[in-house]
């Protein structure tokens, strides 16, 4: 049936009804006209809704013209068709949602089963959609329904798991470009649902690679390839014999013959079960199982940086993270005092002992969005801190200790949250003494160890950790880890009617708390009770002088000489081996402060104002070599390319894999497999034309 234009349709109704004629609510369909190849459409009507009626035609189309619509006669179900009117959630008294839906289904559209794709469309017909009120229209929607048999819309999606084929028997993708279910995907020739008819509209733009069509191209490599040109002497023996279903773009090469399968593919399954090896003890790295044969999950972070909040505990192995938590869809964990953990002896049980402590600052933990007033709903509490210690003997669980930290806040809340968890591994003899950090040589990620000669309980350097509002008074503080530079700041609050020395004190104030020690310890294994045991006095550059005023006073608001940032610089090398493991030293430590001139902004007014003084610290590590390098030779001086640091192409590591800068695999099969591919080379050699024409040229001039 051949349809006009759509503008042409839809101008032609409504001058056919007259669109000089003022509308009554300035009603109107967004949007106007909707070209339909699905079950079901969806449109607004915007305006003054009230005491609207809506209505549904089908449009008949004789010798190219629209029949004019009759809204009097006020249909909602047409044959095949029916029309759905809901309010707006969001304006309902100024906007209505319509759908129209086809009530049918498409099986019937095709007598031949085994088509898969129609040519011709298996509906065309044209609906309108009046609005009216006492029987004069207002506004139209016009439909132009095309529907195919077998569209890819008309069929719901399957959320059936799907089942992954072994690659050893059938390769992964046999057809990659066939993106659509049931449908014919253009220019993929390897469609099996596409008719031999629609191959032929686009064969010749078919498309080419792997990712087209073309599945199964024969590559170079391939044995069976037989070329007259081109094909160098050792070819046939070092070809790779394969088939064709064996691309090597679709996954890696299987051998080449074939097996037996051992079960038929709707046997195949993905294995989703947790793997339970407690009975038999812990190993480092396993997870932490319970009775009912479930991972022990605490929430961590992902390394994309997401939380997971069912990520499982492994055996020995500490973290520290943080998670971020939307307050709307936040979740009560389940309760941790009824968890049953294996303790990794043959029917061995532990269970936590679990610890409650109320939070006292929720600005550090809680950033609201909304403020909301007491509605008689009972409060809730929410876990803001969550601490696991773990005691372990060999490898079993003895105990574990449980402290929480919670807070109360109102049923309804909005904002964003900000909870910390901790899971540590204690020996089972161990007591309050300190923790190392390595032995002897500091392991990266490990807090660096230190000390303060003048009796303050002080362990190690910290940074800011910031939450909430980012303000300094209400920020935690986190270890300087060894050998991972950070950065860290915070905000400080600035009443109007502070000096600029309290403003100097405050900040460097602030800076002193970061580092309260007075030494660091030079190796992981540093004794406390022994400041002569690797203890190196921590070097501070000249502190500025918060109470003495500068040579240059302060004027219009501005102070001077204000320290704003804290810089730490470690200086750590490599001392030496244990057991063929790197242990590495910390040679000094050095805190400098930066002095910036800062004045105080505030506006027209500066009444009950305060200002935000940002302050931040680093830490540095700068790893110097243990023994002053080797001097270069007069060959590396002169010959400079072959200095593989200068230059891409380096000809020392021509023989790599024989050179001890290669570690992948031992030495001894480094050489072993060096000495077959020489004996396959020399094999090559002597096989060769070149080599069999001075043979030939040999015997001629012998006889």
């Amino acid at each position: 049936m051949g349809l006009p234009p759509p503008t042409a349709l839809f101008l032609g109704v409504l001058l056919l009804h007259g669109i000089l004629k003022p509308l009554w609510g300035e009603l109107v369909f967004i949007p106007p006209f909707i070209r339909m190849s699905g079950p079901l459409v969806s449109a607004s009507l915007v305006g003054g809704t009230e005491d609207v009626t809506l209505s549904l035609a089908v449009l008949q189309d004789k010798a190219g013209l629209l029949a004019i619509p009759d809204c009097g006669m006020l249909h909602n179900e047409i044959g095949d068709w029916s029309l759905t009117v809901t309010p707006s959630v969001v304006r309902p008294e100024d906007v209505l949602e319509v759908t129209v839906r086809l009530k049918r289904g498409l099986q019937g559209c095709s007598s031949n089963e085994t088509v898969s794709f129609l040519e011709s469309p298996c509906i065309v017909q044209t609906l309108l959609v009046s609005a009216s009120h006492n029987s004069s229209c207002l506004a139209h929607l016009l439909i132009q329904v095309e529907i195919y048999a077998n569209s890819s819309l008309a069929h719901n999606a399957s959320e059936n798991v799907t089942v992954i084929p072994n690659q050893v028997y059938q390769p992964l993708g046999p057809c990659p470009c066939n993106l659509t279910a049931g449908a014919c995907d253009v220019r993929c020739c390897c469609d099996q649902e596409c008719s031999s008819d629609l191959i032929e509209l686009f064969r010749e733009s078919c498309f080419t690679g792997v990712f087209g069509g073309d599945v199964t191209p024969p590559f170079d490599q391939l044995c069976s390839v037989q070329r007259a040109h081109g094909v160098p002497d050792w070819f046939p023996f070092l070809c790779v014999q394969s088939s064709l279903a064996n691309s090597p773009f679709l996954g890696y090469f299987h051998h080449g013959s074939v097996s037996s399968r051992e079960h038929a593919s709707s046997e195949v399954y993905l294995h989703t079960d947790p793997k339970d090896f407690s009975d038999f003890g812990y190993k480092q790295g396993d997870p932490v199982m319970t009775v009912n044969k479930a991972y022990f999950t605490i929430p961590q972070v992902s390394l994309a940086g997401q939380c997971m909040r069912n990520a499982p505990v492994a055996f020995l192995q500490n973290f520290d993270v943080w998670c971020i938590t939307d307050l709307e869809v936040y979740q009560e964990p389940d309760d941790i005092v009824n968890a049953k953990i294996k303790n990794g002896a043959m029917g061995g049980i532990v269970t936590p002992k679990v610890t409650y402590e109320e939070a006292t600052n929720l600005d550090k933990f809680i950033t609201s969005t909304e403020t909301l007033l007491s509605n008689g709903s009972a409060p809730r509490n929410v876990n803001v801190e969550e601490h696991y210690i773990f005691r372990w003997n060999n490898n079993t669980i003895s105990e574990i200790n449980v402290k929480i930290i919670r807070a109360e806040i109102n049923a309804h809340q909005k904002g964003i949250m900000t909870q910390r968890f901790t899971v540590k591994f204690l020996s089972y003899n161990s007591g309050n003494e300190k923790e190392t950090s390595g032995n002897p040589g500091y392991q990266l990620g490990k807090p660096v160890r230190a000390l303060n000669t003048n009796g303050m309980n002080v362990t190690t350097l910290h940074l800011w950790q910031s939450a909430g509002k980012g303000w300094c008074r209400t920020a935690t503080f986190k270890p300087i880890l060894f050998g991972e530079n950070a950065f860290s700041g915070c905000l400080l609050d600035v009443g109007i009617d502070e000096s600029c020395t309290q403003l100097r004190e405050n900040a460097a104030g602030l800076f002193d708390s970061l580092v309260q020690a007075t030494h660091v310890a030079m190796r992981g294994n540093s004794d406390y009770s022994d400041l002569s045991d690797g203890w190196l006095k921590i070097i501070r550059a000249e502190r500025p002088d918060t109470g003495a005023e500068p040579a240059v006073s302060s004027a219009n608001g501005t102070c001077l000489d204000v320290p704003a940032q804290l810089s730490i610089r470690i200086l750590f090398s490599d001392a030496g081996a244990v057991e063929g493991i790197t242990q590495q030293e910390i040679l000094g430590t050095e805190t400098r402060f930066s002095l910036v001139n800062w004045q105080f902004q505030c506006g027209l007014t500066c009444e009950d104002k305060t200002d935000l003084f940002p302050l931040s610290a680093s830490v540095q590590f700068i790893k110097i070599p243990a023994q002053l390098p080797r001097p270069l030779t007069r060959f590396q001086i002169n010959f400079t390319e072959y200095d593989c640091n200068r230059n891409e192409v380096c000809w020392p590591h021509l023989l790599y894999p024989l050179t001890q800068y290669y570690q992948g695999e031992p030495y001894a099969q480094c050489v072993a497999k060096g000495f077959l591919l020489l004996s396959l080379l020399i094999l090559a050699t002597f096989l060769s034309n070149p080599w069999t024409r001075i043979r030939k040229a040999w015997n001629s001039a012998t006889i």
